[in-house]
């Protein structure tokens, strides 16, 4: 899966409002003081997105959060306060508040991409697939077609059974960057629910051409060997890709994944043969052995 640049985007935001980069003030968030003028609250409203979107940068979520929330405090009418607050606290999976913000922030500029951009990934997280689509869409008409953006869409229609357009919007993310495997395994994972098996195995090569580390399409490719009839090689290429990240040995983390039922469910049979479940316990093992002396 693609990681969003969503903090590069707000900091190309707020650059045009406040000119040069200042270094992050080390000091703890200053109280609200009465003698502020309206100038003052606007420049230390400004400073303190600016130190959240830093702070960001390095993970130091638990300093930026507190910043962008005074900062929506100091310039509640200001888009970019509320959009690098609910910004955060989507990355934090703090929902519900992450889109009540961005809300605020889609009120106070409804044409600025990325917000509609980061609520449809918000509402996506949540389930709900329709307000996703809706978010999405407007991101991408009002001009955020990055590869982020169109692989969330992707995903969206893909949820929403819309394989067609799902497969169209992965097609868009790929033009944009050759390279980009997530896209093209996900075009597999729509083919084998479609029934196409084949055409899925294509899909997935050629992701596993483009990284040959991604356990992903490399597990997918193992099951649909063995669903086919060739369980020997299905169980050699399954082992292969387990070694790779024994995340993939998960069900529930290939359904967060979006595999879908049939291939989940062949993928359950796979898991359920004795190699599969030794090498399981080896994979525990190896877990829990500790590390030798050098």
């Amino acid at each position: 899966m693609p990681k969003h640049r969503w903090l590069v985007a707000l900091g190309a935001c707020v650059s045009v409002l406040w000119m040069g980069n200042s270094p992050v003030r080390s000091q703890a968030v200053l109280p609200l003081r009465r003698d502020f003028d309206q100038a003052q609250m606007e420049q230390q409203g400004l400073m303190l997105i600016e130190d959240a979107i830093q702070l960001s940068r390095f993970q130091q979520y638990e300093w930026a959060i507190p910043r962008a929330k005074l900062a929506t405090q100091l310039v509640p009418e200001r888009f970019e306060a509320w959009y690098i607050l609910g910004t955060l606290l989507v990355q934090e999976r703090e929902l519900d508040a992450g889109i009540q913000a961005l809300t605020t922030a889609k009120r106070l500029n409804p044409r600025e991409s990325g917000v509609h951009s980061i609520l449809g990934s918000a509402y996506f997280q949540q389930g709900d697939y329709e307000g996703a689509l809706r978010s999405l869409k407007t991101a991408s008409q009002l001009g955020d077609n990055s590869i982020e953006t169109l692989f969330d869409l992707g995903n969206t229609q893909y949820k929403l059974k819309q394989y067609d357009a799902a497969i169209a919007t992965y097609n868009q993310a790929v033009a944009l960057d050759a390279t980009f495997w997530p896209g093209i395994n996900n075009i597999g994972l729509i083919q084998y629910e479609q029934g196409k098996v084949d055409a899925a195995i294509d899909s997935w090569q050629k992701a596993i051409a483009l990284d040959p580390t991604a356990a992903e399409p490399q597990l997918a490719v193992a099951v649909a060997t063995y669903t086919k009839g060739d369980r020997a090689k299905g169980l050699e290429l399954t082992r292969t890709a387990l070694d790779l990240d024994g995340r993939y040995g998960e069900i529930d983390f290939l359904v967060e994944n979006l595999w879908g039922e049939k291939l989940i469910q062949a993928t359950q049979a796979v898991f359920d043969t004795p190699t599969v479940q030794a090498f399981f316990t080896e994979l525990d093992r190896r877990a829990f052995q500790p590390e030798m002396e050098p």
